[in-house]
């Protein structure tokens, strides 16, 4: 996760009245215009069926069936943007995306929003970054625009995240990241909550949540059929604290999957890589504090990378090659975390997976 900046408060609020959706008008334009609020409801519930639950396809309205697909592609980029950030989660990224454009790249033709998260040119200096690694940031590009939108709220999750910590505003976490993104920091901090000028696109977004809930469950990157064993344990003693699996967060109280095993460990206890590979990140994150990522090559023709977070010390570098059994660093409890412990996470072939089947009995 990016540093946290300072939340622009010329550009936002202009970014909300110029937005333009497939269906209804943007909040801002809800606050200019107050007459219109009556049809929000209608105006502003667009959808898709995306190959997402059916249960959500049946309770949609003829209007919503014919709303634009997603991309399977974008769904590791949802996932990724997410990663790392204790308030954010796949849907509520996806949902934003649905609300800001319908999944359209054409939106914001007139207005000079582009690309499915409508950033403007001054918008995507700041936050637009090449995230597919094709030489070239563009807000058009959803990959680079879903990370720049995950990159935006994270920052905007870790200020409202301490206003809240400080006793400054009180609410839930992720209506007032979306507050904020829709207004700006200084406004929810200045009514203490969600500011009620926020909250016509709060419910926008709200409505559009269950048509994405299924990115923030276990995702079908499971282990392949012989990977039972093929990882040693990073830590002397495999104690689960808390296992893979969708849980609420101890510190922020938001509920959502869980990427990893929790497994118990001292303050400064070794922890080592659980497969040879090369080392392709080691620095301090926000969430994750201290983090190293392993590159295992691949299985069965699928890349296998495993992390490690919430390190004290890291004692390894990017580009090293290490073998199983090598020491990476010292459990910790840095980042957003309530004790010493090591979180652990699999990812393979994009996708997180739970870590138990694939690592071999300690000791």
């Amino acid at each position: 996760m990016e540093p946290r900046p300072d939340p622009e408060r010329d550009e936002r609020p202009a970014r909300q009245q110029e937005r333009r959706k497939r269906r209804g008008p943007g909040p801002v334009v809800l606050l200019v215009l107050p007459g219109l609020v009556t049809l929000s409801g209608v105006a502003g519930f667009f959808a898709l069926n995306g190959g997402f639950p059916v249960e959500a396809e049946q309770a949609a309205g003829p209007e919503q069936a014919t709303a634009a697909d997603v991309d399977d592609s974008y769904i590791p980029w949802l996932r990724e943007a997410a990663d790392g950030c204790a308030v954010v989660t796949p849907s509520v990224l996806a949902a934003q995306i649905d609300q800001l454009s319908g999944w359209s790249n054409d939106t914001g033709k007139l207005s000079g929003q582009k690309g499915i998260a409508a950033f403007t040119d001054d918008q995507w200096q700041k936050w637009g970054k090449d995230a597919d690694g094709n030489d070239r940031s563009s807000p058009r590009d959803p990959a680079d625009a879903i990370m720049a939108l995950g990159r935006q709220d994270c920052a905007l999750a870790a200020e409202v995240t301490d206003l809240r910590t400080d006793g400054r505003v009180n609410g839930d976490l992720v209506d007032l990241t979306l507050a904020a993104y829709a207004l700006s920091v200084d406004e929810v901090a200045g009514a203490g909550k969600v500011p009620d000028d926020a909250r016509t696109y709060l419910s926008e977004v709200d409505k559009l949540l269950p048509r994405y809930e299924s990115l923030d469950q276990e995702s079908s990157g499971g282990a392949p059929a012989a990977a039972g064993a093929i990882l040693a344990a990073p830590v002397q003693t495999l104690t689960v604290t808390s296992p893979y699996g969708s849980r609420q967060h101890p510190l922020t109280g938001v509920t959502k999957l869980h990427t990893g095993v929790d497994f118990a460990a001292t303050q400064g206890s070794p922890v080592f890589a659980a497969r040879g590979g090369q080392v392709v990140f080691a620095a301090s994150t926000s969430a994750y504090g201290n983090r190293i990522v392993v590159d295992h090559g691949t299985i069965e023709g699928k890349r296998l990378q495993t992390t490690y977070s919430h390190l004290s010390a890291i004692e390894v570098a990017v580009g090293q090659t290490v073998e199983t059994g090598t020491q990476l660093g010292r459990a910790g409890s840095t980042g957003l975390s309530t004790g010493p412990h090591l979180h652990f996470e699999v990812i393979y072939d994009g996708y997180y997976s739970d870590p138990q089947p694939w690592l071999a009995p300690s000791g």
